[in-house]
């Protein structure tokens, strides 16, 4: 199964899910659709460095600049600049995406919220 047909297979069940909830918990699902709408600043980060001016305006195409984290190491998936879950690098259809592997705690995800 591909990278797109799962995505919208997770999707779809976390959507149905989320729709008992509202429906066992009494409320209407509908009341929430305002928020559904709001954009969100999603990142991927690969790595990150210090580097001088001196350095940085020395760098031309085909410079490579070196990162803290190693080859193999997760991704981290922010949303908001706030750490949300962590993945791999993948190629689909000659695009890149990030196949999600951890996913922060809601718990963990609130502690962020006063940083």
């Amino acid at each position: 199964m591909d990278w797109e047909k799962e995505w919208e297979q997770q999707h779809a069940t976390k959507e149905k899910v989320e729709k008992q909830d509202a429906v066992s918990s009494g409320q209407e699902f509908s009341n929430l659709d305002f928020i559904f709408d709001i954009p969100l600043e999603v990142s991927v980060e690969l790595g990150r460095t210090r580097m001088l001016i001196k350095d940085l305006l020395q760098l031309g195409q085909g410079s490579v600049i070196e990162l803290e984290k190693l080859a193999g190491e997760t991704l981290e998936i922010l949303v908001n600049q706030k750490l949300v879950a962590r993945g791999e690098a993948v190629v689909v259809n000659e695009k890149f995406g990030v196949r999600l592997t951890d996913i922060i705690s809601p718990a963990d995800r609130v502690k962020q919220l006063g940083t």
